[in-house]
C-alpha cells in the first residue's frame, strides 16, 4: 500500500516509564509513528507517572518538499481529528518482560469467535495463530484455530500476489527470525474482533494459519504473533486499506514496577508539545529513526555520528526485549556508565549464562536511582533530545536486593542499532505489583496493593461438577491448574471444599516455589489475571468453572528460631554430642575406679572372715 498517511504509534524500548492510554492522554513508554510522505519522530520528555507527563514518539510521513511548520500543523490536525473521523480499537496488553520477554494482546478470529493471545510485534508483517491441522506446533495457552468451526473462514486461493503451495492451490507464508525460530502455514481470511472495549467493529482480514513452528515460537506460551510491521499482510495496513481506521497505531508498555499496558489501532489525541526528528521509510522495511549521539551525564560519547547509521540504521521493534548498540557504541556507553558508578560494587548478573553488567548498593527505591545512576540522552539528527531516567535503561537484579543491571547490550558484530520493547521491566525482576492490564478507557483492572512480595494467593473456584465425582480427580485437577498458571504442581494446594447441589466450591492456595520465601509480584499478577479473566483452560471432564473471589497474603514473618533453623538444629546436635561424650567419659572413669577398688596387692592386710557353719 502507499505510505502516504499516518503510519504507526508504538512504544519505544527503554525510553519509557509507566502509564496507561486514556482518551485524553498518552501514557509514558509510548512511541507514535505516523505519516504523510516523509517521516518525523516526535517526543516530549518525561520521567515517569509520578513526576511528570508521559513520553511519546510519533513517526510522521510528509511530502519531501513540505516545510516543517506545515508538516507539524498538518500532523497535529490529523491526530486531533483522526479519532472523530473514524473509530479506533482500544485493546489491553498483557504479560510482561519479567515473565515472558514479550507483551500480548487478545484477538478473536472467526464466527463464532475463537480467542488468541498474540505477541504485539512491530517487526513482523503477518499475523498468525496455530492451525488445527498443524503438524508441528507447541502447546500454547489457547486451543488452536479450527477453520471448520468458523462459518466465515475462507482460504486464500493461489493468485499472482502471493506465494503459492506446491499444488498452486492456496497462498502460503513463511517467516524466520534472528533467534532461529520460524513459522509457516497457509493464509486465510476471516472476521477479526478486537474486544468489547473497541469502537472498531469486527473486520475481515487475512492472517496465517500455522502448520509448522520451531524454536521459541514452538515453546512460548503465547499463541502467535500480531504483525504490526509494514506490508500488505500487516493487520494495520489491512485496516487502513479498508478505511476503517486512520493510519496510525500506538503501544503503551508498563515500565519498571508495572506490567502490561494498552494499544490503540487508529488515531489518538496527542500531547501539545511534541517535537520532531527525521525518519526515512525507504531506508528499510522496519520503523527507523535518525539517532546521532548518546550522552551520559551530559557528556557526549566520543563516537562517529554515522555509527548509528549502519546497515538498517536505528530500528524500533516492539518484539525485541532490549536495546542493542553497535560494538564501538556499546563499549563507549559501558565505559562511560562504569566511570560514573565507581562508588558502587560491580557484581555478577542473575543468570550465569549471560555476562550482565550489574551494580549493587543503589537501594530499592526506584525514585532515588537518579541520585546514583547518570541520565542518558539520545540526540537526533535535528538536534532534538530524548532524556532517559535510570529506570529506563536498567533492570533489577533478581537475586540481589538493591542491585541493577544495564539493559543495553552489544549487537554482536551487526552495525544496526536496535531499540526494542521497554527493558525497564525485565523478565527476571520486579518490585511493586500494579495492574498490567488497565484498559485505555480507564476502567479498573486488577491491582495488588501493599508490599512488593506475595506470600500466598488464595482463590475460590466454583465447578459445575458434583464433588463426589470430582474427589478422585483432585490431584489431576491440581496438575492442570499448575500447568495453566505456569507454576509447579507442588505449589498448588487444596485448602477446603464444599458442595451445593451438583456444583463444587474449592478453595485453592498457590504457595511460593520450593526454597523461595515469596511469589514475585509480576508472577502473582499473572496468576490473578489468568484466573479472573478465565484464561485457565481445563478439560471438559471438570465442567465449567468460575473464580468467585481471590486474595493475597504477604509472606509470613517467621520466628527467630525458624529464620535460623539450621543454626538452631546444628547447635542442638552439637550440644547433644558434647553431653553424650561427657557422660560416656564419666561412665568409663567410674568403671575404672570400681575395678581399682576391688584389686588388693599381695601381702595386704585383709580382715579375717569367720567361717560359717555348714
Amino acid at each position: 500500500m502507499a505510505w502516504a498517511l499516518v503510519r504507526v504509534a508504538l512504544a519505544f524500548l527503554m525510553l519509557v516509564s509507566v502509564g496507561i492510554i486514556h482518551p485524553s492522554t498518552i501514557c509514558s513508554s509510548s512511541l507514535a509513528l505516523a505519516g504523510d510522505h516523509d517521516n518525523f519522530l516526535r517526543s516530549f520528555h518525561a520521567s515517569d507517572r509520578r513526576s511528570g507527563p508521559a513520553m511519546i514518539f510519533p513517526l510522521f510521513l510528509s511530502s519531501p518538499n513540505s516545510s516543517r511548520s506545515f508538516v507539524e500543523d498538518n500532523f497535529r490536525r490529523q491526530l486531533q481529528t483522526a479519532g472523530h473521523q473514524v473509530p479506533n480499537a482500544h485493546m489491553r496488553l498483557y504479560d510482561d518482560l519479567l515473565l515472558n520477554g514479550y507483551y500480548t494482546t487478545r484477538l478473536w478470529i472467526g464466527t463464532p469467535p475463537q480467542e488468541f493471545a498474540l505477541i504485539v510485534d512491530s517487526g513482523s508483517t503477518v499475523t498468525y495463530v496455530p492451525c488445527s491441522t498443524c503438524q508441528q506446533c507447541g502447546k500454547h495457552q489457547d486451543p488452536r484455530f479450527q477453520p471448520d468451526l468458523s462459518s466465515t473462514y475462507e482460504p486464500q486461493k493461489c493468485n499472482i500476489d502471493c506465494t503459492c503451495d506446491n499444488e498452486r492451490v492456496q497462498c502460503i507464508y513463511e517467516r524466520q527470525y534472528a533467534e532461529m525460530s520460524s513459522s509457516s502455514g497457509v493464509l486465510g481470511e476471516d472476521i477479526i474482533s478486537f474486544g468489547n472495549e473497541s469502537e472498531l467493529v469486527p473486520q475481515r482480514a487475512v492472517f496465517g494459519c500455522e502448520n509448522v513452528e520451531t524454536g521459541d515460537l514452538y515453546s512460548q506460551r503465547a499463541d502467535g504473533i500480531m504483525g504490526l510491521g509494514r506490508g500488505q499482510l500487516s493487520i494495520v495496513d489491512q485496516l487502513v486499506e479498508k478505511g476503517v481506521i486512520s493510519d496510525s497505531f500506538s503501544l503503551c508498555f508498563g515500565g519498571m514496577d508495572v506490567g502490561g499496558g494498552a494499544m490503540v489501532l487508529g488515531g489518538f489525541p496527542h500531547p501539545p508539545d511534541m517535537v520532531f526528528s527525521n525518519s526515512d521509510p525507504g531506508r528499510s522495511p522496519y520503523y527507523n529513526i535518525e539517532l546521532k549521539e548518546i550522552h551520559v551525564a551530559g557528556e557526549p560519547l566520543q563516537l562517529n555520528p554515522n555509527i548509528f547509521d549502519g546497515k538498517h540504521g536505528t530500528v524500533l521493534d516492539s518484539g525485541t526485549t532490549y536495546a542493542y548498540l553497535p560494538e564501538a557504541a556499546f563499549l563507549a556507553f559501558k565505559n562511560a556508565i562504569m566511570k560514573k558508578l565507581r562508588p558502587l560494587k560491580q557484581i555478577r548478573g542473575p543468570d550465569p549464562n549471560y555476562n550482565d553488567i550489574c551494580f549493587s548498593g543503589a537501594g530499592s527505591d526506584v525514585s532515588l536511582l537518579s541520585k546514583t545512576f547518570p541520565a542518558v540522552d539520545m540526540m537526533f539528527s535535528n538536534g532534538e533530545k530524548l532524556s532517559l531516567a535510570p529506570e529506563n535503561y536498567l533492570f533489577r537484579h533478581s537475586k540481589v536486593r538493591g542491585a541493577y543491571c544495564l539493559g543495553i547490550f552489544q549487537n554482536g558484530k551487526d552495525p544496526t542499532t536496535l531499540l526494542g520493547a521497554p527493558s525497564a521491566y525485565h523478565r527476571r525482576n520486579s518490585t511493586k505489583i500494579i495492574s498490567p492490564s488497565l484498559p485505555p478507557n480507564g476502567s479498573p483492572g486488577y491491582t495488588i496493593p501493599g508490599e512488593s512480595q506475595v506470600g500466598l494467593i488464595m482463590f475460590d473456584m466454583s465447578l459445575s461438577v458434583n464433588y463426589s465425582d470430582l474427589a478422585p480427580h483432585i490431584t489431576e485437577l491440581a496438575e492442570f491448574i499448575a500447568h495453566e498458571l505456569d507454576v509447579n504442581t507442588s505449589q498448588v494446594h487444596m485448602l477446603n471444599f464444599s458442595s451445593k447441589g451438583n456444583d463444587s466450591l474449592i478453595r485453592w492456595a498457590i504457595f511460593p516455589a520450593e526454597h523461595a520465601g515469596y511469589i514475585s509480584n509480576p508472577m502473582a499478577m499473572s496468576i490473578i489475571v489468568r484466573l479472573t479473566e478465565h484464561r485457565v483452560h481445563l478439560p471438559d471432564t471438570f465442567g465449567s468453572y468460575q473464580v468467585v473471589q481471590w486474595k493475597v497474603e504477604p509472606p509470613r514473618k517467621r520466628k527467630w528460631w525458624k529464620e535460623h533453623l539450621f543454626a538452631v538444629v546444628l547447635g542442638a546436635v552439637a550440644t547433644l554430642v558434647l553431653s553424650l561424650s561427657i557422660f560416656g567419659i564419666w561412665l568409663i572413669w567410674r568403671h575404672r575406679q570400681q575395678v581399682l577398688g576391688m584389686y588388693k596387692p599381695v601381702g595386704a592386710n585383709v580382715p579375717e572372715q569367720e567361717l560359717q557353719q555348714l
